[in-house]
């Protein structure tokens, strides 16, 4: 296979600002929002040519957000503990603390965020 297999990714909200405001602070990074005729979309950055996938937050009546059913999204960190220390001061849930995978495989933890979403942290250390 010569592509990464996640081209994009969306994440459902029913409240963008907040949203927005969540992520960007856990990921310390700029969500730019756009307005596509009702179909509200937050904009993660993107990396060109660099590994990984980039995806957008997305407010629009055929999303719903849930935090047990549907995909798990993992997002790569330096240190999952980084992120961990940020969720819960803006309105996130720590749903699993940074738990050894295994066999060589790095961390995860699993965060709700504040839109019912569940999200997943990984990182090698």
């Amino acid at each position: 296979m010569d592509y990464n297999m996640v081209g994009w990714f969306e994440i459902p909200v029913t409240n963008m600002e907040r949203a927005k405001k969540f992520y960007e602070a856990v990921f310390d990074i700029t969500i730019s929002v756009h307005d596509l005729d009702g179909f509200i979309m937050g904009w993660f950055p993107n990396a060109p040519n660099k590994p990984g996938a980039t995806g957008s937050l997305v407010q629009h009546e055929m999303y719903n957000a849930s935090p047990t059913h549907g995909p798990l999204i993992y997002f790569s960190s330096k240190d999952v503990d980084i992120e961990l220390a940020r969720v819960e001061g803006v309105g996130g849930t720590i749903l699993k603390a940074k738990t050894e995978i295994g066999d060589g495989h790095g961390f995860m933890a699993l965060v709700e965020d504040t839109e019912n979403n569940r999200i997943a942290l990984h990182s090698r250390s």
